[in-house]
């Protein structure tokens, strides 16, 4: 009887144990050390090449299973930066990504697929311009995670895709009397990401 009862006691504190055993460890982002950059065509003949400097959001995973990790990132979308003042401001503006109207641009994780050692595919929903469309992230680990000075464990990855801006409702152009348009409509993107492990 006593065996019945210890027995009993060891399975009612595994079960009770195990909400704890499966959270999931979240990361944030780092603004200070992540960046997010674009390269877009300008006049058919070059390119140019544009950030954001603020970014923010989460990273959860259960442990090592990649497949489990969830991606939720917001990009300040009034804080683009091409080194040019009045590029800058005519982005911002309506003709562009209107930040007045939309703030954000957000990046939100659906599937996460192992490609090889530390290569992944990330499927999310990337809302710009209040409009919201699936992308596709290739993004390569920087490794295990380390330890910093400080005490905290951090981990980085790196990732790239590219989008068709028409795509998200970005159509504003002019003609080339040569031919072409002056924008591109294709914007490769390439992100450095930092986490620091909460």
């Amino acid at each position: 009887m006593k065996s019945w009862i210890t027995k009993a006691a060891i399975t009612i504190a595994l079960v009770a144990a195990l909400p704890i055993l499966a959270q999931a460890d979240t990361w944030q982002i780092d603004p200070m050390h992540t960046n997010v950059e674009f390269t877009v065509r300008h006049m058919m003949i070059s390119n140019v090449k544009g950030q954001f400097q603020k970014t923010s959001g989460t990273i959860t995973v259960n442990g090592n299973d990649p497949a489990s990790a969830k991606i939720d990132a917001t990009i300040d979308a009034s804080s683009i930066d091409t080194r040019v003042e009045k590029r800058d401001m005519h982005l911002k503006s309506p003709d562009f990504l209107d930040v007045a109207k939309y703030p954000a641009i957000t990046f939100k994780s659906t599937k996460v697929e192992a490609e090889g050692p530390n290569k992944f595919k990330v499927t999310g929903d990337l809302t710009l311009h209040g409009v919201t469309k699936p992308v596709v992230l290739e993004v390569e680990s920087s490794g295990p995670p380390i330890h910093d000075p400080m005490g905290n464990t951090r981990a980085g990855a790196s990732a790239t895709t590219t989008i068709k801006r028409s795509d998200f409702g970005l159509t504003w152009n002019k003609a080339l009397e040569a031919g072409g348009v002056m924008v591109g409509d294709e914007i490769a993107i390439s992100i450095d990401v930092e986490a620091i492990k909460k």
